[in-house]
């Protein structure tokens, strides 16, 4: 009569906390979306310095490829904050495909 039906499925065998898991999660997507920021205004910024020292002469371009190469400089730097706000992003969802494993477990072992 005096039972309590607990809708969570914390189980006192686990060694880690949903909570802080979720809250871990939290601040890896807000850090990733942070370093986007970050790299997006890197971006910005080498380009227009480049196009400004390109309109100015103060740049060298011998050719196509002297162009193409000094446009490569300017864009590599984001291309390496793209692969981690994407490293970022995908440990956070497998953070919590872990949890929906270790969760669906626990409930088929149960029965339930």
């Amino acid at each position: 009569m005096t039972e309590s039906k607990q809708t969570g499925t914390h189980f006192s065998g686990t060694y880690f906390d949903k909570d802080t898991v979720f809250r871990l999660v939290r601040f890896i997507k807000v850090a990733s979306w942070i370093v986007a920021g970050v790299y997006i205004y890197q971006l910005v910024l080498n380009l227009g310095v480049f196009i400004l020292q390109f309109i100015r002469h103060l740049i060298y371009v011998g050719g196509p490829t002297d162009l193409m190469m000094q446009i490569l400089w300017q864009i590599q730097p984001s291309l390496a904050g793209l692969i981690f706000f994407t490293a970022l992003q995908a440990f956070a969802q497998g953070l919590l495909i872990l949890l929906d494993i270790e969760d669906n477990t626990r409930r088929s072992a149960r029965g339930k």
